[in-house]
Parts: C-alpha cells; sequence; structure tokens
C-alpha cells in the first residue's frame, strides 16, 4: 500500500507541474492579445489543479499496478497505458464542462453562433445549464474522454520509454557524475522527454480536440455529439488538414509548456523525497 504522505506529496508534485506548465505555455495562447499573462490567473488555477489529478492518479495507479518491488524497472506498457489512461479518464470529466465554457466565450460575437450574450464564465456556465440542462454542460464528453485517456497513454508511453533510454545511454558511459552536473543532466533529460511526449500527445489527438471544439460550439444544440462522425464531415468538407487545424501553433506551444511540466514535476518530486517508479 503507498502510504498516506505519499500521496499527498504525488499530488502536490502535479499541482506544481500544472504551474508550471502555464508559466510557460500561457503566453503562446495569448500571443495575439496584450500582455502575455493576460487571463493567467483562471489557467493558473485549473490548469494545476488538472495536472495535480492527472499526475497524482498516474503514479499511485502505477505503483499500485505494478507493486512496490518492480520500480525502476523498464518501463512496461501493460502497466503504463491503463494508469495513464485511468488518469485521463477521469480528468475528462473536469475539462469538459470547463473547456466548454472557454471555448462558447470564445466564439461568442462571431457570425453564425448563438454564443453572444455571456457576461462571463460563470454566466456561460449558469446560462448553459439553464437552456440545455447537464447533458449540455457536459456536451463534447466523448470526445474529451478520448483526447484525454488516448492522449496520456500516449503522451506516458514516450515519456516513460525515452527518459529510461537516455538515462541507460548515459549510465554505460564512464564519466565522473558531481550532484551539480546530475541536477543538469536531469534537467536536460526532463526537457527532452516532456517535449517529446508533449508533442506525441497532440500529434495523436488533435483531432479529437477539432472534433470536441466543433461539437461543444456548434449553434444547433442538438448536432451531433460523436466525434468520429464530425470528423468525417470536417473531412469531407475541407479534407484532411481540417482535422488538424492549429497544428503548428499547438505543437509550438506543446513542446515548452510539457517540457517545463515534467521537469517540475520530476524536481519537486525528488525535493519531497519520492521515489521514481
Amino acid at each position: 500500500m503507498v502510504g498516506g504522505d505519499d500521496v499527498a506529496k504525488e499530488y502536490a508534485a502535479g499541482f506544481i507541474a500544472g504551474l508550471a506548465t502555464v508559466v510557460t505555455g500561457h503566453p503562446f495562447d495569448t500571443v495575439k492579445i496584450k500582455g502575455l499573462y493576460k487571463g493567467a490567473s483562471s489557467s493558473f488555477i485549473g490548469t494545476a489543479f488538472e495536472s495535480s489529478l492527472m499526475f497524482g492518479m498516474y503514479s499511485q495507479t502505477k505503483k499500485i499496478v505494478q507493486g512496490e518491488e518492480a520500480q525502476g524497472s523498464r518501463p512496461q506498457l501493460q502497466v503504463i497505458i491503463p494508469s495513464a489512461f485511468c488518469g485521463g479518464a477521469m480528468i475528462s470529466f473536469i475539462l469538459c464542462p470547463t473547456e466548454l465554457v472557454k471555448c462558447r466565450m470564445q466564439v461568442q460575437g462571431k457570425k453564425d453562433t448563438m454564443y453572444a450574450r455571456y457576461s462571463g464564465p460563470l454566466d456561460c456556465a449558469h446560462k448553459t445549464l439553464q437552456n440545455e440542462g447537464i447533458k449540455g454542460i457536459f456536451r463534447g464528453g466523448l470526445a474529451t474522454l478520448l483526447r484525454e485517456s488516448i492522449g496520456n497513454a500516449v503522451f506516458f508511453s514516450i515519456y516513460e520509454f525515452s527518459r529510461y533510454w537516455m538515462h541507460m545511454q548515459l549510465n554505460s558511459m564512464s564519466f565522473p557524475h558531481s550532484k551539480h552536473s546530475k541536477l543538469l543532466t536531469d534537467a536536460g533529460i526532463g526537457i527532452l522527454t516532456g517535449g517529446l511526449a508533449g508533442i506525441a500527445f497532440w500529434s495523436a489527438v488533435l483531432p479529437l480536440d477539432v472534433a470536441k471544439t466543433v461539437i461543444q460550439t456548434a449553434p444547433d444544440t442538438h448536432s451531433s455529439r460523436n466525434p468520429f462522425r464530425t470528423l468525417n464531415l470536417i473531412y469531407r468538407r475541407v479534407g484532411f488538414s481540417g482535422c488538424y487545424a492549429g497544428f503548428g501553433p499547438t505543437l509550438a506551444r506543446a513542446f515548452p509548456a510539457n517540457a517545463a511540466a515534467i521537469v517540475a514535476w520530476e524536481f519537486t518530486a525528488k525535493v519531497l523525497g519520492l521515489k521514481r517508479a
């Protein structure tokens, strides 16, 4: 069994990773408006809470699945995938309503949209619940669930295997390791593995994110909620590129944001005395 203190520390490390994600990634989201950290306060809280759940659940589930005796061994897909899948599925229930509000706030006032009457996020959430009920606030839930569960399974698989391989290569080299050089090495590996994992995540599931956004902002609230049907319509209308709309900016943000998250997560875990599985 995992101790209660370790559980709290795992979630705390995830929270710090979320803060690092916002600090690094938020300017990429707001580069077209004044102030690089405009509107960052809500992102800090939401992303940090989401990251705390994701990293904490992943770490705890992985330890339960593989057992304490297997810590430090070669990464195993049969452990990583279900652990990441469960964590991603859980946070999708939080992300779906928050992203629905965010998307509807972003499109309000545009031509051919019904979302043009919200004074703020809380007003948007209230009116959505009032007009569409619980089903309305969780519109796009299947697309979010698939994006987070599949995406995080890809993310942690790439992260764990690339991290293991890089450490194995460095350990095979015979040169002295000082405490300072080890910190720099760990940070460098964290940057590379986190960045690559972030790119892998969005390369795998960006079409599901595109479908989710279309579903959540559709003028007709009775339109299909099936992400695959939505993607099929997008493909038939604008081709394959439509399914990967915004791919360039998404990858530009993915590398630094996820690199910062992994470095912050690993460093915080080390400071708190947690053993990496």
